[in-house]
């Protein structure tokens, strides 16, 4: 092996060191910020919340929000509750999503989807309890001088010009002729939007000035849009055990995706591209090493 592929080895070692190390303290926020403590909450819903939240998951979102504020040299402990509430807002998305209104799905990471377990109108309520308990998160977790603008990221990129945008195009947009000027306007709404917000937060958190946070804006769009291709892709024809969620449903269904606008090819050229870009944007950072490999190996999803 030579030296820069060793290098690169070493990188992605490092990373997924870190991940690990990461991911249980994610795990113990979404379980200290979830509920509120001593709330008399309806079982059923609260059993609901925690089904949704608690049931796996990759967590890209909160460790990009953890990621970036070590990358500008910020503490993970201030950025721990922006990070759970993210991922609250995630989550929502998701139960929502899944409903038979929306997208219909019976499978997520690997389990029924919550109105299989609970009922449509429980799912709903849950998924309404997790977005505004985000908020409320941010609002008594976050680090005080940035909490305004902490709750103005997650709000846009949650709310009507931002995720839920992108969630109405794609549904009104099912059968229609794909694009890639469509599929992109979406994909930046629907998933790249919420990147974006993890990354500033993170940013914020860390105490930096606007032109950091901008720069960390525009990694969070850049590894967002990846994540997406790589997820089309994989929904047309990954591994179920492996994304946990059925495989070709998305063409199924006529939903517009990359590979049905330009093809598989020029897909996973696209993600590449974007990764490369993201890349770049972490150069920026005092500590870009995590960042960089990040966003280098969204495309071994693919492998």
């Amino acid at each position: 092996m030579d030296g820069a592929r060793e290098s690169t080895k070493e990188a992605g070692d490092a990373l997924e060191a870190r991940l690990a190390e990461l991911r249980p303290r994610v795990e113990t926020a979404l379980r200290q910020w979830l509920l509120p403590a001593g709330a008399e909450i309806v079982p059923e819903l609260a059993q609901a919340c925690e089904y949704a939240v608690l049931g796996g998951g990759k967590r890209m979102r909160p460790l990009v929000v953890l990621l970036v504020a070590e990358a500008c040299g910020g503490k993970v402990d201030d950025a721990l509750a922006a990070a759970a509430a993210l991922e609250l807002v995630h989550c929502y998305s998701l139960v929502h999503d899944d409903l038979p209104a929306m997208d219909d799905d019976d499978l997520r990471r690997g389990r029924p989807t919550c109105h299989k377990v609970f009922g449509d109108a429980i799912a709903i309520l849950a998924g309404d309890a997790l977005l505004t308990r985000a908020f409320e998160v941010v609002a008594l977790g976050a680090p005080s001088a940035v909490v305004a603008a902490a709750v103005a990221d997650l709000a846009a990129a949650a709310g009507v010009a931002g995720m839920v945008n992108g969630q109405a195009g794609d549904l009104l947009g099912e059968g229609e002729a794909p694009t890639e000027e469509r599929v992109r306007w979406i994909h930046l709404r629907k998933t790249a939007a919420l990147f974006q917000a993890a990354a500033a937060l993170g940013a914020r958190c860390a105490g930096a000035g606007a032109p950091r946070v901008a720069a960390a804006a525009r990694y969070g769009e850049a590894i967002g849009l990846a994540f997406q291709v790589v997820d089309d892709l994989l929904g047309k024809s990954g591994d179920p055990r492996r994304t946990g969620k059925p495989v070709g449903k998305d063409d199924a269904r006529g939903k517009l995706t990359y590979p049905a606008a330009v093809g598989d090819t020029l897909s996973r050229q696209r993600a590449a591209d974007l990764t490369q870009r993201a890349a770049r944007e972490a150069e920026a950072f005092e500590r870009p090493d995590a960042l960089v490999q990040l966003a280098r190996g969204l495309n071994q999803r693919l492998a």
